[in-house]
């Protein structure tokens, strides 16, 4: 299984808005700091807000900035929520299942299996627990500006 990149960029956005010191920060900010382009990060910011994870704000002095206390980021809902298809394989949806053996292969349910261990990990995980090491963190965002 594999994240899409508009996963990737979310919960990279939100780990940054954790760590950051600055409260707003524009988009092309947090898109140069965690190297993502900021077209792409525009869209996954709408999905966010759209969600209530993040607030953004216009204007002079507007960005973007955490809607919920860290604690309160799951981060299981966040992959959800953000993934637009959990079918690891096409005999998950009926509509499209066409394999002539799916009535008794064991494959599905045991992906299915893996995928629910998969989301009960990231389940017991809030954005507070992604930002333990926020010295660490902040060092290499911290490095990544010296060098943008």
């Amino acid at each position: 299984m594999r994240l899409t990149r508009f996963t990737d960029n979310a919960l990279r956005c939100l780990i940054y808005l954790g760590v950051s010191e600055t409260d707003p920060t524009p988009a092309g900010h947090i898109a140069a700091m965690m190297g993502m382009s900021e077209d792409h990060l525009v869209k996954v910011v709408q999905r966010l807000a759209a969600l209530g994870y993040v607030q953004t704000l216009r204007g002079r002095g507007g960005g973007i900035r955490l809607a919920r206390l860290p604690e309160l980021i799951n981060i299981g809902e966040v992959v959800r929520a953000t993934e637009e298809n959990l079918q690891l394989v096409s005999c998950f949806d009926p509509d499209e299942n066409d394999c002539p053996i799916a009535s008794a292969c064991l494959l599905a349910t045991t992906l299915d299996t893996a995928l629910r261990a998969f989301f009960a990990e990231l389940d017991k995980l809030t954005l507070a627990d992604l930002l333990r090491p926020r010295r660490q963190l902040s060092q290499l965002i911290e490095q990544q500006a010296l060098s943008v």
